[in-house]
């Protein structure tokens, strides 16, 4: 049986491990923990490249959205996400350079992303989910298998993946200085990296395994 995102192990080091715990904790919607878990995934490929602190970058991609689910904040107000899980973090020790990260995915919240890391954030947070969607509609649902000329198109088409920002995905390739194609591969590459972790190795990965 494939592994999944609550059975596995504790990641790249103990800041992880509590981050994980605590997305456990505060999030019950299976959807939304592997979206944190696979822009974590994505912030630590993003970190293994330039060679910065993995354990530090897969954190906040773990916390970015830990309040969501029980603060969804409509009105964008600061009793909402991302205020109240970064004051809790606070509350609980953890540094300025994750919970500033935090504040800087939300366009709303006056913290400009500025930081590699926090770049990062909002270039990866709207694209892994963009495409993760396009590999949960191929028929092997392998996202290793996902082509960047195919998430272009479903791009262009309003209907799929409707609630994704495409503007905030091309906000995220200008921060980064990237064009958007290389974007959108480094993305794929690091959701294929942990594909088993977020579901997306496809439908036969287990016979693979055994045959």
């Amino acid at each position: 049986m494939a592994t999944s995102v609550e059975t596995m192990g504790e990641g790249v080091g103990p800041l992880t491990t509590r981050a994980r715990d605590i997305l456990h904790e505060w999030v019950q919607a299976e959807s939304l923990r592997k979206h944190c878990e696979a822009v974590a995934a994505c912030l630590g490929h993003f970190a293994r490249q330039q060679g910065a602190d993995e354990d530090v970058w897969v954190a906040v991609g773990l916390l970015h959205d830990m309040d969501f689910e029980r603060h969804p904040n409509l009105e964008l107000s600061e009793s909402g996400h991302p205020f109240v899980g970064v004051r809790y973090l606070r509350q609980q020790g953890w540094s300025d350079e994750i919970t500033r990260a935090i504040l800087s995915h939300a366009d709303y919240s006056g913290v400009e992303p500025i930081s590699p890391m926090e770049k990062t954030l909002v270039a990866v947070d709207e694209l892994s989910g963009f495409v993760t969607a396009s590999a949960l509609v191929r028929p092997d649902k392998r996202v290793a298998e996902v082509k960047v000329a195919s998430v272009r198109k479903k791009m262009k088409d309003k209907s799929f993946a409707a609630k994704v920002s495409r503007a905030d995905i091309e906000r995220g390739a200008v921060l980064l200085e990237l064009p958007l194609d290389s974007l959108i591969q480094e993305v794929v590459v690091a959701l294929a990296t942990e594909a088993d972790r977020l579901g997306l190795a496809g439908t036969n990965a287990e016979e693979e395994r055994h045959a």
